[in-house]
C-alpha cells in the first residue's frame, strides 16, 4: 500500500469513530450504514429503498455531517426540471455590462440526497447519469467538474408507485449498491420513540473525518489485496446471474468490479489488510439485487432477487 499522510490504524479508527457518531441520530440499521460507509469507501453511488418514515434522510444527512462532506438535498418532483438540479445560466449585470453567468445547482456538493428519485421524469433522471458516472456536469456547451469526493444517494419509496417513473436500466446500473431498509426492532423502535421525543432537539454530532481522510481512505481500499481464487469466485458468481434458469437479465461486468472494490472496502472497514469470501457474500445482495432482472417462473415460485442471489452464492 502506498504510504498515506495519516497511519492506517488512525484512518481506521476514524471510521469506527463515524459509526458512533451515527448511531447517536440513527438506532439500529448497523448493516445498511455499515454498506452505506462501504459505499462511500468505494466512491459509488448507492440507492436507498425503504417504507416512509425508516430514517433514510437522517442516515444520510448524519453521515456527512461526521465526514466533513458538503451536503445538498434535491426533492423529486414530476414538475422538477434538469436546470434545477445542474444549474443554470443567469444574466448578471457588472459595470454597466451584462453577461451570461453559470449558477450552479444543488448537485455541487460531496454528498448530494436525491429524495424520491422515482418522482421525478425521464428527462430529470438522466440529468443525473453524466454527474454520477463522470462526476462532472456538462450546461450550455461548458463541462464543470463535480466536487471530489462526490456521491449521489437516491431513495425511493417501494409501496408508493402512483405518479412515479421507474428508474431505467442504464441509471440503476449506476448505484453501485442498493440498500433496503427494514422496519426496527420492538426495543430498536422504543430507543428511536424516547431519543426523539424526550429532548428538545436532534441530538449533535461531532465531524471525526475530514474530507483528506476520506481520499485517502479511497486510495488505500484500492490497493487492498484479493486473492486470485476469491476474485474468480466473485467474477464466477456475477457470471451465474446471465445462466440462472430463474433470470431473464443477468449481472454485466460492471457488477463484476463493483462486488470487488465494495469486498475491498468492507474489509478495511474491518480492520482487514485482505479480502476474504465473507467480505464477497455480504456485499454480493446490495451489489447484484437491482442488476439482475426475474423471469416468470421465479415470480411464479414467490422468489425474489435475494432469494436467486443466496441459492447462487451456495452454488459458487
Amino acid at each position: 500500500m502506498s504510504e498515506p499522510t495519516t497511519d492506517i490504524d488512525t484512518l481506521q479508527e476514524r471510521l469506527g469513530r463515524v459509526r458512533q457518531e451515527v448511531g447517536k441520530r440513527i438506532v439500529g440499521q448497523r448493516e445498511v450504514l455499515e454498506r452505506l460507509l462501504v459505499c462511500i469507501l468505494a466512491d459509488g453511488n448507492a440507492l436507498l429503498e425503504s417504507n416512509p418514515g425508516l430514517g433514510k434522510t437522517t442516515m444520510v444527512r448524519t453521515v456527512a455531517d461526521v465526514t466533513d462532506l458538503d451536503f445538498s438535498r434535491v426533492q423529486n418532483t414530476p414538475d422538477l426540471m434538469p436546470s434545477d438540479i445542474t444549474g443554470t445560466e443567469i444574466i448578471r449585470e457588472s459595470g454597466g455590462e451584462r453577461e451570461f453567468v453559470f449558477e450552479k445547482g444543488p448537485i455541487f456538493a460531496n454528498v448530494v440526497l436525491a429524495d424520491e428519485i422515482n418522482r421525478a421524469t425521464p428527462k430529470t433522471q438522466a440529468a443525473l447519469l453524466e454527474a454520477m458516472q463522470e462526476k462532472q456536469v456538462t450546461a450550455a456547451g461548458e463541462t464543470y467538474d463535480l466536487p471530489r469526493p462526490f456521491f449521489v444517494l437516491a431513495t425511493q419509496n417501494p409501496i408508493d408507485q402512483e405518479g412515479t417513473y421507474p428508474l431505467p436500466e442504464a441509471q440503476t446500473d449506476r448505484f453501485l449498491l442498493k440498500l433496503v431498509l427494514d422496519y426496527p426492532s420492538l426495543e430498536e423502535e422504543r430507543d428511536i420513540v424516547n431519543l426523539y421525543t424526550e429532548g428538545g432537539s436532534t441530538p449533535p454530532v461531532q465531524k471525526v473525518l475530514s474530507l483528506q481522510d476520506l481520499r485517502e481512505i479511497q486510495s488505500l481500499v484500492r490497493e487492498v489485496p484479493v486473492a486470485e481464487d476469491v476474485r474468480d469466485r466473485a467474477i464466477n458468481l456475477v457470471r451465474a446471474t446471465r445462466e440462472a434458469d430463474t433470470v431473464d437479465f443477468g449481472a454485466s461486468p460492471r457488477a463484476s468490479m463493483g462486488l470487488v472494490v465494495t469486498a475491498k472496502a468492507r474489509a478495511f472497514l474491518h480492520g482487514r489488510n485482505h479480502v476474504s469470501w465473507e467480505d464477497v457474500t455480504a456485499m454480493a445482495p446490495p451489489v447484484l439485487r437491482h442488476r439482475i432482472l426475474l423471469d416468470f417462473r421465479a415470480e411464479r415460485q414467490g422468489l425474489t432477487t435475494d432469494d436467486v442471489i443466496e441459492r447462487l452464492l451456495d452454488e459458487v
